[in-house]
């Protein structure tokens, strides 16, 4: 298989009033991944350890001041986009292995129970499997317009159906909503996109979101935001919504003064901004 190397990384700088225990989820799950590098401005300690959906996290207590959070890695990925099988069917609930059930239940920010007059009412018509599924991000992708700024935090799947904004987290979280509303098993990704073989975006590079849908006897990856397979995605984390895989969390209030992301492929003899 051809692969090819994608150069990912971020910086987060902090200003804290008090020492800050933090957990900073910025690591691919797997891959070919060399010259990785975690660094601190001012240095501390820190520790890795595996959550419980298997993902990495780096645990660290931001200092009083500023401070900065470095990571950097190059990866191999196919030169090839991610699989998929229109054929592959719904699995009932009765037939589901137990460790996926999880999965079509209400969480945080996904609410099949709140959604689910609407997710029958667009969806139970549409032939189940495959189909259905890229039906459900096919109507997601054109019923929100993507726009920074337009949820917050503490925004739900339903909050962004009824305003018809959102961002990538909130394309990924309604079509999810719809997914379990149906009772097919759906879980949140996220991680590093970079644009492979796609128009660049003029945007600056930041976390992308989307989701992995369990059909068959396997999990399939879909994107409500974007609407295409793509090549490059390099997983971080995966969850059953944005609260279980955060980027970032502060058991206190630091102030985020900026947040820099790189995912561009590794072009011999060019240097990305920011490595």
């Amino acid at each position: 298989m051809t692969l090819r190397q994608v150069q990912i990384g971020c910086d987060f700088v902090y200003q804290a009033e008090i020492a800050t225990s933090t957990v900073f989820q910025v690591a691919p799950l797997a891959g070919a991944i060399s010259d990785e590098v975690f660094t601190f401005t001012p240095d501390v300690d820190s520790h890795e350890y595996r959550d419980i959906y298997g993902n990495r996290c780096l645990r660290a207590i931001l200092p009083v001041g500023a401070s900065q959070f470095t990571y950097r890695a190059l990866v191999d990925v196919p030169d090839a986009t991610e699989d998929f099988d229109e054929r592959a069917p719904e699995v009932p609930p009765h037939d589901l292995p137990d460790d996926v059930l999880v999965y079509t239940m209400p969480s945080r920010y996904c609410l099949p129970d709140m959604l689910g007059n609407e997710a029958w009412s667009r969806f139970a018509d549409t032939p189940p499997g495959y189909g259905r599924v890229q039906a459900i991000c096919d109507h997601v992708n054109s019923h929100l317009q993507f726009a920074y700024g337009s949820s917050n935090p503490t925004s739900t799947a339903w909050d962004v159906n009824a305003s018809g904004f959102g961002v990538c987290r909130d394309f990924t979280h309604l079509a999810i909503s719809f997914c379990r509303a149906l009772n097919i098993p759906a879980r949140y990704v996220f991680g590093y996109l970079p644009d492979m073989d796609v128009p660049a975006d003029p945007a600056p590079n930041d976390f992308a979101a989307w989701m992995e849908v369990w059909l068959g006897d396997r999990w399939w990856t879909f994107d409500p935001r974007n609407n295409v397979r793509r090549k490059g995605r390099i997983l971080i984390g995966r969850g059953r919504d944005a609260s279980d895989v955060a980027m970032a969390t502060t058991f206190g209030g630091p102030l985020l003064e900026s947040m820099f992301v790189i995912a561009d492929e590794a072009v011999v003899g060019r240097v990305p901004a920011g490595w």
